[in-house]
This record gives structure tokens, C-alpha cells and sequence, in this order.
């Protein structure tokens, strides 16, 4: 698994567990396995192949832990001086979302399906979803 090189963000792994009956069981326990009480959950399901981009926004405050539980997609990272591609295809490993990082999922197989744990209620004042805003926002914290 590659290095996560962005800033606010990292991986999560949660515990497995495998027997004879041929399946698994995976845990995520609040504020233990996901570094935050959880607030919000939701999943997106891809019913077929698609080159559209999912995402695409950053948010102010809300950390965000997401998982593809079936299938396969790439998450796009960028904190507004480093970005990076990864490969989403393990069902117990997440990818942490920070506050002020910028996110989109592509090359989405068909019968994806993404779970996200948020550490907010949904409000639209916390996103940014422009990529040029998101840069004049950041740089403005920076200079503060």
C-alpha cells in the first residue's frame, strides 16, 4: 500500500474477521477504528462502469473516513500543494478524508459500492466545491 503524502488524511484499517463459513466480518467502532463520533452515514452505489467523477468538493470542518466495500474506484487527493491517486479495492481499508482536503473518486467499476463515515451532520456552508475556492481558502487560513 502506498504512502499517503497529502496532508490531513491517512489510512484506516479495520479489524477482520474470517472463518469456515466462508465470509468476513469487519468492525468499525466510533471514536476506536474511526478517529471521530460518528455523525452522518451514507454509501454510494454505482450500478454500472463510469467515467464520471464522484466527489469533486472539500469541506471546511467535517473529516470524512470512506471504504469501497464492493468493486473498485481511484480517490483523488489534493491538500492544495500535493496530490495523489489511489486505488480503492479493500473493503476493510479506509482512507481519511481531513478538513481543507480536496476529493473525487473515478474510474468507478460497475457494482461499486462506497461507504463514508462523517464526522458531521450534513450542512452545505461546510463545503467547498469549488476547486479554485478551495484554493483561495486555504491559502487565506495559511496567511491567518
Amino acid at each position: 500500500m502506498e504512502e499517503i503524502i497529502v496532508k490531513n488524511s491517512g489510512y484506516i484499517r479495520l479489524k477482520q474477521f474470517t472463518d469456515q463459513r466462508e465470509g468476513s466480518l469487519t468492525v468499525a467502532e466510533s471514536d476506536r477504528d474511526i478517529p471521530f463520533a460518528i455523525k452522518r452515514t451514507y454509501y454510494i452505489i454505482q450500478k454500472n462502469a463510469s467515467e464520471v467523477s464522484r466527489g469533486n468538493h472539500a469541506h471546511k470542518e467535517t473529516v470524512q473516513v470512506i471504504f469501497c466495500l464492493s468493486g473498485s474506484f481511484i480517490l483523488n487527493l489534493d491538500d492544495g500543494e500535493n496530490s495523489q491517486k489511489i486505488m480503492m479495492n479493500e473493503s476493510h481499508v479506509g482512507v481519511i478524508l481531513g478538513k481543507e482536503l480536496w476529493h473525487s473518486m473515478e474510474s468507478i467499476s460497475s457494482g461499486c459500492i462506497m461507504l463514508v463515515y462523517a464526522s458531521g451532520y450534513f450542512d452545505e456552508k461546510d463545503y467547498l466545491r469549488n476547486y479554485n475556492e478551495f484554493l483561495e481558502y486555504i491559502t487565506h487560513k495559511k496567511n491567518d
